[in-house]
């Protein structure tokens, strides 16, 4: 006989969702969830983004992984604080993972990244509260990504193109990705960034203080 527990499980997971963006909203916290496949280079964006704050910024980074903690530890070197959410097998981060990570963290942040685990597909269906979500495609994959993976990129208020600084090298067609990712979400904004390079960082680093 099978039971459905799927929906008691989203459903308690919508619950504390709700807590943690009652919780943000209230002090004024933006928090963004930020998804992918394995190595589009998220963990790399963050570090972009970390040394580009000034260190008096309110920020804190929770990044998920199902094992390991080498994500954080490239994190904390910059001096913000920084939880490492080890899952143990789930393919996603949950509303109460996130609410546990955040119990030793003081609640003078402003920004909140939530550095899902790297999937296409569990993330989707688990709101953690956030006010956003960003979905970074690197040019290393395929084009049909946002066809592929429609809920992803449906849900997804950005789509950050990643390592154009690799377009020469790869079979890569940056128009055809942004045409796939408007037919699934017409609103979706777009920038295009190298992590090497530092290309496009600005457009990027903008569009975070846009949301503030």
């Amino acid at each position: 006989m099978r039971i459905p527990l799927e929906r008691k499980v989203l459903n308690e997971n919508d619950r504390i969702a709700a807590g943690l963006r009652e919780r943000f909203q209230a002090r004024g916290v933006f928090c963004l969830n930020l998804i992918s496949s394995p190595g589009s280079g998220k963990t790399s964006l963050l570090e972009r983004t970390l040394e580009g704050f000034d260190k008096s910024r309110k920020v804190a980074v929770l990044t998920g992984d199902i094992q390991t903690d080498n994500d954080a530890r490239r994190l904390a070197r910059f001096g913000f604080p920084v939880r490492q959410i080890t899952t143990g097998g789930a393919c996603h981060l949950d509303a109460s993972m996130v609410e546990r990570a955040l119990t030793d963290i003081a609640d003078d942040y402003q920004i909140l990244f939530l550095e899902n685990v790297g999937n296409l597909v569990c993330p989707t269906s688990y709101d953690l509260g956030e006010d956003a979500r960003a979905v970074v495609l690197s040019v290393t994959e395929g084009e049909d990504k946002p066809l592929k993976y429609p809920a992803t990129f449906h849900h997804a208020d950005l789509m950050v193109l990643n390592k154009i600084d690799l377009l020469p090298y790869v079979p890569f067609q940056m128009e055809l990705a942004r045409e796939n990712a408007r037919r699934v979400q017409p609103e979706i904004e777009i920038v295009d960034v190298s992590c090497t390079t530092g290309e496009g960082l600005g457009r990027w680093r903008a569009w975070l203080e846009a949301q503030l």
